[in-house]
């Protein structure tokens, strides 16, 4: 259904009715429009990184008013009673839906969401910046704090896209020494002009043994590559939801010395208000290729071609 036919949607009780202001275009949306993830819902609308206004409430809604700008992310709702939801670990529900995957979302005029999933955005950012904190900024957050990077610690960071390039800012603001892996020249220029110590090409080695790493890239490839980056006792976390296949580990030289790979599974709500509040507080520098909202097929081709610099962000 094209953009000119869809209907607006109704709000339901708990819901609100969002008019997208900004959409951040993540590689998650790749991953659903190419088939790499299951169908959750034919012809579904992507998009995930909503930054909009309320234009209308649902029953029961008293938490925002017409007008308030608010934020839509990934995690759409969940079930709120399993022993996950119920132990912080929300993230985990079984029972979890996600905008733009089981539900329409910001790649059209209008959205819903949810009112306690829709977040309070800080000030001082224009719409197409705060979009993509949505979720390549939560994401990187979650995939930072799983990494267990200690205070002063050296990280590596693989792939330098919308995601990474946000969550070095967050690292470099806690005192972190931060080394960047990859393919992109122009990322390079982008991680050293933020801050960081050392940018070389995905594969390089780093000039230093690494505390923790995250790997953004979606290249199952790299995962032994980081692993040998690590000091012992050091953290690979893997930030994608969808990553190409790994290679056999050599446990010796991968694994050995106490070095831990970890996987990161969405968000919890805790994950984007902290990262808001960090946003609040130190101002981020988001770097946005934009995009008119018609041309975001075109956007999705230069996102999977990674023609685009830090993060496309549509605009209607």
């Amino acid at each position: 259904m094209s953009r000119a036919t869809m209907r607006v949607p109704r709000p339901a009780p708990g819901e609100l009715l969002v008019a997208v202001d900004a959409c951040g275009v993540c590689r998650t949306d790749l991953h659903v429009s190419a088939g790499d993830l299951p169908v959750h819902r034919p012809s579904v609308v992507p998009g995930h990184e909503v930054v909009g206004h309320v234009l209308e409430l649902g029953d029961g809604v008293t938490r925002f008013r017409p007008g308030d700008r608010v934020g839509v992310a990934w995690l759409r709702e969940t079930c709120g009673h399993c022993r996950f939801c119920l132990s912080g670990a929300e993230n985990l529900c079984p029972g979890s839906r996600y905008t733009g995957w089981d539900a329409d979302g910001g790649y059209a005029d209008c959205t819903t969401v949810r009112a306690d999933f829709a977040y309070t955005l800080p000030d001082g950012y224009s719409p197409a910046e705060l979009a993509p904190l949505l979720c390549a900024g939560i994401i990187g957050y979650r995939a930072l704090r799983r990494a267990e990077l200690p205070a002063g610690g050296r990280l590596g960071v693989y792939g330098f896209g919308a995601s990474a390039h946000l969550t070095a800012q967050v690292a470099l603001a806690r005192g972190a020494t931060v080394h960047v892996f990859t393919r992109s020249p122009r990322a390079r220029e982008l991680a050293l002009d933020l801050g960081a110590a050392s940018a070389g090409d995905a594969r390089d080695a780093p000039p230093e043994p690494l505390d923790a790493a995250v790997l953004f890239a979606p290249a199952g490839g790299l995962v032994p590559v980081a692993l040998r980056a690590l000091e012992r006792g050091g953290t690979l976390a893997v930030a994608g939801i969808h990553l190409t296949e790994i290679p056999p580990l050599d446990y010796d030289r991968d694994l050995f010395q106490e070095r831990t790979l970890r996987s990161v599974t969405s968000n919890t709500r805790t994950d984007g208000r902290e990262l808001l509040a960090f946003a609040a507080e130190h101002r981020l520098r988001v770097s946005v290729t934009p995009y008119p909202m018609a041309r975001a097929a075109a956007a999705l081709t230069d996102l999977a071609a990674d023609r685009v610099d830090g993060a496309a962000v549509l605009l209607p």
